[in-house]
């Protein structure tokens, strides 16, 4: 089954997912729920954009510092990721879900890049039609609100369910 977070900008869908992982209140980074991999993409403390892995609870860079050359990098708006972190993220997400079995694997999160075929398109590709009817895994990725026509389309998703930030505490 497929569940879409959605929601604004900046309004705290990694954190809601973050928080329902780690079933707490408190600020460690400590996996609580073993059914449950994927990567989400928070900020560090400097405002900048990383992978965390999950289950491993291991994290890479995805934002590019200044002097990254430029077939390095795909720049977004005043973004510029590294190309090796999306490389290294959709690997990590296909082969966690061919190799392990969760009950919720997820993709933090599906944009602009994605629909252009770049940042973890290929991953999505992948694993879309793989969870659309499977009863018993699950797909769970983030989607701004103004992109989710557009993703629904791209990767031609017909089942599925949406989820707010507000839903995910009663989710699972």
């Amino acid at each position: 089954m497929i569940y879409i977070l959605t929601g604004a900008i900046r309004t705290g869908k990694t954190t809601a997912l973050f928080d329902w992982i780690n079933d707490r209140d408190d600020v460690d980074w400590i996996n609580d729920r073993d059914d449950v991999d994927g990567l989400l993409c928070p900020d560090n403390e400097n405002g900048k954009r990383y992978f965390l892995k999950i289950k491993k609870n291991e994290d890479f860079n995805l934002e590019a510092e200044a002097e990254v050359e430029s077939e390095d990098v795909i720049t977004i708006g005043s973004f510029k990721f590294l190309k090796a972190a999306f490389k290294e993220a959709n690997d990590y997400l296909i082969s966690t879900a061919s190799e392990t079995e969760n009950r919720y694997l997820i993709i933090d999160e599906i944009g602009k890049l994605e629909l252009n075929k770049e940042g973890l398109h290929r991953s999505a590709e992948v694993l879309i039609p793989k969870y659309m009817l499977d009863e018993n895994q699950h797909l769970l990725f983030v989607v701004r609100d103004y992109l989710l026509d557009a993703v629904l389309k791209h990767y031609a998703i017909t089942e599925y369910s949406l989820l707010g930030k507000e839903d995910i505490k009663w989710f699972g």
